[in-house]
């Protein structure tokens, strides 16, 4: 059954009481390369909606992984859903954005690689590392007002995408960095080009550090240059918490991370269970995408064309609809420093 709203005075609308919107979670639980993925943030949402379930009624629609069926999936679970969260896949994204098909209030799931306007209904709720790269800038300015950066980075395309963000913000805020890529070869970084950075950190010595590398890569780059230098990184940086594991060439790592994976004892995370099958960090990061889907979902269904702003477990949410109706989302991650190669301590990064 369709919500049913009535107007408020500033001009929005509520959901009536005791009204049920119906929300379409549209993914690929069958597809052989997103399947997993998509079971993730399945049980995710679901545990969202187990918890607030008032007033919301899931439907959970499998679609295929290609764009096309992703569309005709969608154009169906339109019809009779009032909110409809999905794609998964980017490229399923940017083909539902260019066409004519985003009629009803949309939730996607990850961000089309396009330039072009989204529709005003469409509202992205993905996980950004170009996002988490530009926060990390700010929070690294903060702390370095006059500081010089050597950002470093390996040669993969999530690595290139974090360098060229932190990058363009890192010059946005008028401040200089110098660009290393290191050859890596199985997981391993090349031995001579670690010597060559570290007789050139000895003749110039940046202020601080942008490591664009995962746990293991930057853990070998520490344990070649020391623990000296203010080190930044994005979530890929973050080893886990791995009982009996240390990883103290880590010590003093400033990343930013969900506060689902760092931060779990905080109150709004404690509230959810832990998945039992989700592994890796990227399965518990998509599973926490999930819950917070759900939750903003809720809120679009019941208080739609309204801004809103909540405390998530991927993040400070702010989601704001402008004069023309067309939904935006800024996330605020969690700033969180590496201790004792044990885990994290979470610090104030207030913008």
């Amino acid at each position: 059954m369709p919500v049913d709203l009535y107007p408020r005075t500033d001009g929005s609308h509520a959901a009536v009481p005791g009204a049920q919107a119906r929300v379409a979670l549209l993914l690929p639980l069958q597809s052989p390369s997103l399947g997993q993925a998509a079971e993730a943030v399945r049980a995710g949402f679901l545990a969202g909606h187990e918890r607030d379930s008032a007033g919301i009624t899931v439907d959970v629609i499998a679609s295929g992984d290609t764009p096309e069926s992703t569309l005709d999936a969608y154009t169906r679970a339109a019809e009779q859903a009032d909110v409809v969260v999905g794609p998964l896949a980017r490229s399923a994204v940017a083909a539902l954005a260019a066409s004519r098909f985003v009629t009803k209030p949309t939730v996607a799931l990850n961000h089309p690689q396009t330039d072009r306007p989204l529709p005003a209904n469409m509202l992205v709720v993905g996980l950004s590392l170009e996002d988490e790269a530009r926060q990390v800038a700010d929070w690294a300015a903060q702390e370095h007002p006059a500081g010089r950066a050597l950002v470093v980075s390996g040669s993969t395309a999530w690595q290139q995408r974090a360098v060229g963000a932190f990058s363009e913000r890192w010059g946005q805020l008028k401040r200089n960095n110098a660009t290393v890529e290191l050859p890596v070869h199985d997981g391993y970084v090349d031995g001579n080009a670690l010597a060559e950075l570290r007789a050139r950190l000895e003749v110039d010595r940046p202020d601080l550090v942008f490591a664009a590398l995962g746990a293991s890569q930057l853990r070998q780059v520490r344990s070649a240059l020391g623990t000296s230098l203010p080190t930044y990184a994005v979530s890929a940086a973050n080893p886990g918490r791995t009982p009996g594991a240390a990883w103290p060439e880590l010590d003093g790592i400033r990343l930013l991370d969900l506060p689902w994976t760092v931060q779990p004892d905080h109150p709004q995370v404690m509230v959810y269970p832990r998945p039992l099958d989700a592994d890796t960090l990227d399965m518990q990061r998509l599973y926490a995408l999930g819950i917070d889907a759900f939750r903003v979902a809720r809120e679009v269904a019941q208080h739609p064309g309204t801004s809103f702003e909540l405390d998530g477990v991927t993040g400070r949410l702010s989601v704001r609809v402008d004069n023309s109706g067309a939904y935006a989302l800024r996330r605020q991650e969690a700033a969180a420093v590496y201790r004792d190669g044990i885990g994290f301590d979470t610090v104030a990064n207030d913008e």
